[in-house]
């Protein structure tokens, strides 16, 4: 039996298909670019693992610009998927003192594309930061409100779920409690956030 050929992707079918969930532009995202930078990891101190860990946060900063519209290419995916990857591999060897690294043949970035990588490189590392606060705003916070706010946002359940469950007299008695509760998270949340 005779295997099918996948037509080979531009890098705007790439980027368009890892916008939408393609499965096939997403294999093709590791099959042509993920042994550029297990390479480089490799070489520099890293090794598989690393470099499926690397390149994996490199494709959800990729996904995340491609879903939002707001990553435009100045350079080949190529370039900009190396220059991710690199990026985020220096800093982790940066976090681990080992931060002895050798540059292998790699698609050079116009300054242009370096900048825009810096700015999303901080954008990502910015709602990282915002999340970790977030989930230890959300430890501080405590029960009964931990569970009524993941019950109400994250669980999808209604105010007369939430009524039941807690034992409120009427829904907007269970409306107040989630207002205070929310209310209370933001308190705890900015206590801790700066803006960088």
């Amino acid at each position: 039996m005779k295997e099918s050929r996948r037509a080979v992707l531009t890098d705007d079918e790439l980027l368009a298909g890892l916008a939408t969930g393609s499965d096939d532009a997403l294999n093709q995202l590791y099959r042509r670019y993920f042994p550029m930078v297990l390479h480089f990891i490799t070489t520099n101190n890293g090794n598989e693992d690393d470099a499926k860990d690397i390149y994996q946060e490199t494709i959800v900063i990729v996904y995340e610009k491609a879903q939002s519209g707001s990553l435009e290419l100045h350079c080949q995916l190529k370039t900009y998927l190396y220059s991710v990857s690199r990026r985020l591999w220096l800093k982790q060897l940066a976090q681990r003192n080992r931060y002895m690294v050798r540059d292998i043949e790699a698609p050079v970035a116009d300054d242009f594309a370096g900048q825009q990588l810096d700015s999303d490189l901080t954008e990502h590392e910015e709602r990282d930061r915002q999340f970790d606060l977030m989930a230890d705003s959300l430890d501080r916070l405590g029960e009964p409100c931990r569970t009524l706010l993941d019950d109400f946002y994250i669980q999808h359940l209604s105010m007369q779920a939430i009524t039941d469950k807690f034992g409120y007299t009427n829904t907007d008695n269970a409306k107040t409690q989630k207002y205070k509760c929310l209310m209370r998270l933001k308190r705890l949340f900015f206590s801790e956030y700066k803006p960088t």
